[in-house]
């Protein structure tokens, strides 16, 4: 047997054997469609949907109505807020449904310590050791992981939306999103509460009307949407320093707002933000679109003079401009691959795209109704992978993972050495 058909097999081998070897995997919730109770999980590994209903797979069961956030507690649990059924679903990262509250009605995101699950409600009661709390406006409640209990609960804004957590404090961006129907003015304020305690030591107000929506975090910085009413007041994006707010600052030095909607936001793994803002209008009944990078760090500094520019890597803007209803933007921070979703009619199948880091196109892939909220797990490497670090001075060949030759490896992929899989750095 002649050495390179010796090398091929073993190459051929490594191949088989890392079939099990999972570098990225996204869990991506399908909200359905409102109080028709099918809401979906969409299970998506290294290129290809593995299931359009991994819930129902894995535990023989609906998830719900309307599934609102998603967010890993700690290696073991992951959190989904399922806000029509009044559900928060934990699950283990395998997918496998350990536990679930109804004592937090109307709930909508989801903030966690690693011990403690804070999830924002637009309800006005929960329920907390056998009794009930209520309360006149929104509220956050406190669920220990240990029991999937609340313990804990606190009054902020009306319909409080988003929510951060940063040196010890919960940030909760209030919308005051029934204003149009309830005797009450929208919210322009971002309560922060003491986490221990569960109190609120402070408001900052924002100027803005209806921070709605999920926040992106960046260390201390926020990125916050605001639609505005749909009518006069125009959409907005508030750019908020958490070091600030904590430290005392007047309340308009503590934020910039951006005149461009931020309606989809994500972090990127170097600390910026990328948004997808639609702005609606009931006048023309038309939605306009923008498409922004924040660098949060230079619009504070400026005062919102610089830092925004308006591209993403390769082709990711103008692949995004094709399509039907944008409904989300994803980074996953393991990899730095890019993820987007398009809605389509809102009724039928949505489309999840895939990006390279560097924003080359890698597929598009059939999801379900309104695909909206994204969580990537951490690779699982440990199946047949050498963790040997390969230096870039080695004089060694690298191939990747189909065998072809690398001349210009990326750090954190994996490649095959010298008949072995290797973690590049």
């Amino acid at each position: 047997m002649s050495y390179r058909f010796k090398y091929l097999a073993a190459l051929l081998s490594l191949l088989l054997a890392s079939a099990s070897v999972a570098r990225e995997r996204i869990i991506l919730l399908n909200e359905g469609n409102w109080q028709a109770d099918n809401g979906r999980i969409t299970y998506f590994e290294d290129g290809a949907v593995v299931s359009n209903q991994w819930f129902r797979d894995v535990n023989g069961m609906k998830l719900g109505d309307t599934p609102e956030d998603i967010i890993q507690i700690n290696d073991n649990l992951i959190a989904i807020s399922v806000n029509w059924s009044n559900i928060v679903q934990f699950i283990t990262p395998e997918g496998k449904a350990v536990a679930a509250t109804e004592d937090v009605p109307n709930n909508r995101k989801l903030a966690s310590d690693g011990d403690y699950v804070y999830i924002s409600s637009y309800g006005h009661e929960c329920g907390i050791g056998g009794g009930f709390m209520e309360f006149t406006k929104g509220f956050v409640a406190k669920i220990d992981v240990s029991t999937f209990k609340v313990v804990a609960a606190c009054e902020v804004g009306w319909e409080p939306e988003g929510i951060a957590l940063y040196n010890g404090h919960l940030f909760v961006a209030n919308t005051g999103g029934y204003a149009f129907q309830e005797a009450h003015d929208y919210e322009t304020t971002v309560s922060i509460i003491d986490a221990a305690t569960m109190r609120v030591v402070r408001n900052v107000d924002t100027g803005q009307i209806n921070l709605y929506g999920k926040m992106s975090q960046s260390g201390k910085y926020l990125c916050i949407n605001s639609p505005g009413d749909y009518y006069d007041i125009q959409a907005a994006t508030i750019v908020f320093d958490c070091d600030k707010a904590l430290g005392g600052a007047p309340d308009e030095e503590c934020f910039v707002k951006l005149e461009y909607a931020a309606t989809y936001n994500c972090v990127t793994p170097d600390g910026r933000f990328y948004a997808i803002g639609s702005r609606y209008s009931y006048y023309t009944s038309e939605y306009e679109f923008n498409y922004i990078t924040i660098d949060p760090a230079e619009v504070m500094e400026s005062e919102g003079a610089s830092g925004i520019v308006e591209e993403f890597p390769g082709t990711v803007l103008q692949d995004i401009r094709r399509m039907s209803m944008p409904y989300g933007i994803y980074v996953n921070p393991y990899t730095g691959y890019i993820y987007a979703t398009d809605a389509g009619s809102f009724a039928e199948a949505g489309a999840l795209y895939q990006w390279s880091p560097e924003g080359r196109l890698l597929g598009k892939h059939k999801v379900y109704i309104n695909p909206a909220h994204f969580l990537a797990l951490k690779p699982d490497v440990s199946s047949g992978l050498d963790e040997t670090i390969v230096q870039e001075k080695e004089d060694t060949r690298l191939f990747n993972l189909q065998g072809m030759p690398v001349t210009r490896p990326r750090k954190g992929e994996v490649y095959i050495s010298r008949g072995k899989k290797f973690i590049y750095r």
